[in-house]
């Protein structure tokens, strides 16, 4: 199997979405060095790659029965189940090595991200509430980058003494609140299928019209997460923050006369972090 193969795998363009907050998580915890700044980046890496790479398997079958899925790699059976799990071997190293040399603190924690990746694929067979939890999954990179910068020095007090209250806080909840935004208009792709297979998707138990609806409240909650962290009180990041939020709204709410819909919903939601972390850097 080529890097290509792997790359399409793990769905290496979702990145995008986790990758400048977890930058948005080093800079609001001071100054991080170019090594810091590496050492969470294969650490991030490697919790991306797991978590697709733990969804992939586990809903291998789910997958298989989607007319949409069914072409992956697990559920065309054009990848084994073994060379996944290996896969998944070599991305849970690179979270623990990238944890390890950032700090003990990090690497003692690392078992929080990994649990949660686990849970996720399952959660969606239970609750609606899985589109929260996914929102969660990737909340957390902001807050590991940020201990990876901070615990070395503080050690459990970051945790302890609520280092991380109010910024970092309002970051990783404006964060849940718009990946799980994202997550309930992806999830209508599949809301006919999802009704047949007995997933717990929002859009499958309460339509597309209550599903517009969320998504937008949670659109307008995620923005006033970031608002209230404001980790720089400065102009360009409440306006970085305005810009994202208008056009994620225009898009859901004129999702009905787009010719691609979630292909502009991927993209504009991508968009969304690396919008703010300029809004960062330019304040």
């Amino acid at each position: 199997m080529g890097v290509k193969e792997i790359l399409e795998f793990v769905k290496i363009e979702h990145t995008l979405f986790s990758l400048p907050f977890v930058f948005i998580g080093a800079l609001i915890a001071g100054d991080p060095t170019v090594l810091q700044l590496v050492w969470i980046l294969v650490a991030a890496v490697g919790a991306r790659g797991l978590a697709m790479g733990l969804n992939r398997i586990i809903d291998r079958g789910i997958d298989a029965q989607n007319p949409r899925t069914a072409g992956r790699h697990l559920a065309a059976g054009t990848m084994s189940v073994n060379t996944a799990g290996i896969l998944c071997i070599v991305f849970l190293a690179m979270l623990l090595v990238g944890a390890w040399n950032l700090n003990p603190i990090c690497l003692y924690l690392s078992p929080i991200p990994v649990a949660a990746f686990v849970v996720y694929p399952y959660l969606k067979r239970k609750t609606v509430l899985c589109h929260l939890w996914l929102g969660l999954c990737l909340g957390l990179a902001p807050a590991g980058a940020w201990l990876g910068i901070v615990g070395g020095d503080l050690g459990w007090e970051a945790i302890t003494d609520r280092h991380w209250h109010p910024t970092l806080f309002w970051i990783a909840f404006g964060v849940l609140c718009w990946i799980a935004s994202f997550d309930l208009n992806y999830a209508l792709m599949d809301m006919e299928n999802d009704r047949a297979s007995g997933i717990h998707s929002f859009p499958a138990r309460f339509g597309a019209p209550a599903t517009r609806t969320a998504s937008i409240l949670l659109t307008l909650v995620a923005a006033n997460g970031f608002l209230f962290a404001d980790p720089v009180s400065g102009f360009t990041f409440i306006g970085a923050v305005t810009l994202a939020t208008l056009v994620n709204l225009l898009v859901v709410y004129f999702q009905d006369h787009l010719p691609d819909f979630q292909r502009t919903l991927f993209q504009t939601h991508a968009a969304t972090g690396w919008v703010l972390l300029a809004g960062l850097v330019l304040a």
